[in-house]
């Protein structure tokens, strides 16, 4: 049983509380997502289920905070069903749900799949019950710190996209304040389709945050074109957009760019200590997108890890010094 003797009594104890019973039938490892907690799949009576153990713990991944919002995601059936959730152990027990490829497998066009992925999205934004954390830009702020002190890159190779960055968050700071139940890190990695349904998972970055963050990783992540972004925000907002939520969205999706960049970077260079990144040179985002979709690119290895660090960064400095930004920017002074 690959599970680590300080854990065991704990798992017993989830079992135990969910199952009746201190012994699965089996236990087999799955691929996790970056967060550092073991996810297994267990089987119990024959059926099987999705086990976690939480692995360090921060400000962010507090499961004291994220197990609520994934009970309440569940209960809004947007998460798979929870059996067990012990934050004080670290310990939870969900539905396995059979994971199919978008890509490939999705029983739809590609534009069903969009209206879903905005229907699943204004479902979340619509329940009830997630805490407010922190400030979603004051949380980027202590990201970005490492970029900002210098080491992490060669000199001068970040100042570009650091000052236009801070022209943005200004300017968004100073809106009002548009909060709702968040799931904050909607990337691929977090959606399973099971051949009927998509499903979000790991809950670790939930909390009551700017609706945009979503919206805009959703479009960074999954559109294609222009056309299919304004399809994702037609069906969300079961309307057009008004100019202002446009420019917001606008604004977002870079710093989503920027957050996403710097959390992959980050994660790189904390493997390995000592790395100075020297440029932002990489394949376009978009092409790593499909690569993903496709099986052909991964963020598993370091140095796939990297490139896709690079390339969030080389998006959004691309996206902040566009026209589209500036007339955003523009909408939203005024």
């Amino acid at each position: 049983m690959p599970i680590a003797e300080p854990h065991r009594a704990a798992v017993e104890r989830a079992l135990v509380t969910a199952f009746g019973t201190p012994v699965a039938d089996s236990v087999t490892p799955l691929a996790g997502g970056l967060s550092g907690a073991q996810v297994l799949k267990i089987r119990v009576g024959g059926i099987a289920y999705v086990l976690r153990i939480e692995g360090a713990r921060d400000a962010f991944r507090d499961p004291h905070r994220w197990y609520g919002c994934m009970a309440h995601a569940a209960e809004a059936c947007l998460a798979p069903r929870v059996y067990y959730a012990n934050p004080e152990d670290g310990v939870a027990i969900l539905d396995f749900i059979p994971q199919r490829s978008l890509s490939t497998d999705y029983a739809g066009t590609r534009d069903n799949l969009l209206v879903e992925l905005a229907q699943t999205v204004r479902v979340l934004h619509q329940t009830p019950g997630f805490p407010p954390l922190v400030g979603y830009l004051d949380a980027m702020e202590s990201l970005l710190a490492p970029f900002r002190a210098g080491g992490m890159f060669t000199a001068g190779t970040l100042d570009a996209l650091l000052t236009s960055y801070d022209r943005v968050s200004a300017l968004y700071r100073g809106l009002p304040a548009d909060e709702v139940s968040s799931h904050n890190d909607l990337n691929p990695r977090n959606l399973i389709y099971d051949g009927r349904r998509i499903w979000l998972v790991d809950w670790e970055s939930a909390f009551r945050a700017d609706r945009y963050v979503d919206l805009a990783a959703s479009l960074n992540m999954f559109t294609r074109d222009a056309a299919e972004a304004d399809l994702v925000v037609r069906t969300y907002f079961n309307r057009p957009p008004t100019p202002v939520e446009q420019a917001r969205l606008q604004l977002m999706r870079q710093i989503s760019h920027v957050f996403y960049g710097v959390m992959f970077l980050s994660g790189a260079a904390a493997e390995r200590p000592g790395t100075v990144f020297a440029d932002l040179e990489a394949p376009p985002l978009a092409a790593l997108h499909q690569g993903i979709g496709e099986g052909t690119f991964a963020l598993d290895p370091w140095e796939g890890r990297v490139a896709y660090g690079k390339a969030q960064l080389s998006a959004a400095l691309q996206g902040i010094g566009g026209e589209a930004c500036d007339q955003a920017a523009r909408v939203l002074a005024a």
